[in-house]
């Protein structure tokens, strides 16, 4: 698949679980099947780019205290531009915390060329 000029950061729906993913994917990063073939697609699914880089990588958890009435929570990842404008807000995941539980939280930002692209490496 070649990338039109200009088409970087054009989007479409997966077909499978219906989330907005890129136009060049090969695999969706929801529900991870398959698009279409690509053999970097593979090395995108594991979580190991083979023709990008991981930009970011945050690992965290959140925990209740063993006593007290449950807790609710609610996952907002912001995307902001350089100049702070929020460009889009999304909530990822909700849910609620019984005394003792525990949630883990990873958020990783990939970053790459589009297939076919062409210009400055």
């Amino acid at each position: 698949m070649s990338v039109r000029p200009g088409a970087a950061g054009r989007t479409r729906t997966c077909p499978h679980c219906r989330a907005t993913i890129l136009e060049s994917a090969a695999v969706c990063p929801a529900c991870r099947h398959h698009l279409r073939f690509d053999p970097a697609s593979k090395a995108r699914k594991t979580g190991k780019p083979a023709t990008g880089e991981v930009a970011l990588g945050i690992e965290g958890s959140f925990s209740h205290p063993a006593v007290g009435e449950p807790w609710e929570y609610s996952v907002v990842v912001v995307i902001r531009d350089g100049t702070g404008q929020e460009v889009d807000r999304k909530v990822v995941g909700v849910g609620s915390l019984s005394p003792g539980d525990q949630r883990f939280v990873s958020l990783s930002v990939e970053v790459f060329k589009p297939i076919g692209s062409r210009g400055p490496s």
